[in-house]
């Protein structure tokens, strides 16, 4: 299926003077351009190319990749400001058009803003800093373990925001970030788990993931061995925590923290306790 806004395999169709025409199939002919045509390109040659419309709105193939496509989240400069909205440098001739009506705060030309970009109901090519109109209107289909995508979207009293997969909200908490990230930093992080509510826990290493699955267990099954108490706090001294659980500090924290937000047990004082104990 044929998209605006993706790239798209099509077939190329003829040869005229100032480019090629592919079949677009039931959206007819669609030009490319000698000047983003690949050398010795011939009728019959399958072409990978991006669909947007030119600056007279016509339907038209490109062999650039732009910095985003429909259904995707980056950091892009505004290069103008006008009375229809501001302007993206999205690598392509026609910049990219962020109407007023979908910009958070008004934009500025020479600031980079993170971006979704989407198809309006009049058939354009746009990009919205109102994240939250266009994310997590799908169920989120992970895994605890999975790894994913992620984009920071902004610091909060947790810890960071951040877009999985172009698609969810996902967070990082304070305790699991080890460095100062920036807005619109992309790395890789995994899944811990997704909550009742749709929200979505992460982790930036999954060795720490799988290890502190294993010691939340058996925090769990220390505790329940001691009557559903146990005298170590995230203030206790990295000595007893590892002459108790052979793991650092850190690492006990991270899982206490865990347990804690998965509302297994709660933190007092003197250790800590499993709920309903």
């Amino acid at each position: 299926m044929i998209a605006l806004g993706t790239l798209n395999t099509l077939t190329v169709k003829k040869q005229v003077k100032f480019g090629f025409y592919l079949d677009g199939l039931s959206w007819g002919e669609i030009l490319l351009p000698n000047n983003v045509a690949p050398a010795n390109l011939q009728p019959g040659d399958l072409l990978d190319v991006f669909l947007y419309l030119d600056s007279e709105d016509q339907l038209i193939a490109t062999t650039e990749k732009p910095a985003i496509m429909v259904g995707q989240v980056d950091m892009l400069p505004v290069v103008a400001s006008t009375k229809v909205g501001a302007f993206l440098n999205w690598g392509l001739k026609k910049d990219l058009l962020v109407p007023f009506s979908e910009q958070l705060i008004p934009l500025k030309e020479g600031q980079r803003y993170l971006v979704y970009c989407y198809v309006d109901l009049s058939n354009r090519i746009v990009a919205s800093t109102k994240l939250d109109r266009h994310l997590h209107k799908t169920p989120a289909q992970y895994s605890p373990g999975d790894k994913v995508d992620i984009i920071i979207s902004e610091a909060t009293d947790l810890g960071y925001k951040a877009v999985i997969n172009h698609q969810h909200w996902g967070v990082l908490y304070s305790n699991e970030v080890f460095k100062p990230l920036k807005r619109g930093e992309q790395m890789i992080a995994y899944v811990v788990k997704v909550r009742d509510d749709g929200k979505i826990d992460l982790r930036l290493n999954s060795a720490t993931y799988k290890q502190a699955q294993e010691l939340t267990k058996r925090i769990l099954d220390k505790l329940k061995q001691n009557n559903g108490k146990l005298a170590l706090t995230d203030k206790s001294s990295p000595e007893l925590i590892y002459d108790m659980f052979g793991v650092s500090k850190k690492a006990y924290k991270q899982a206490i923290g865990t347990l804690y937000k998965d509302k297994k047990i709660v933190i007092l004082d003197a250790g800590i306790m499993l709920v309903d104990s």
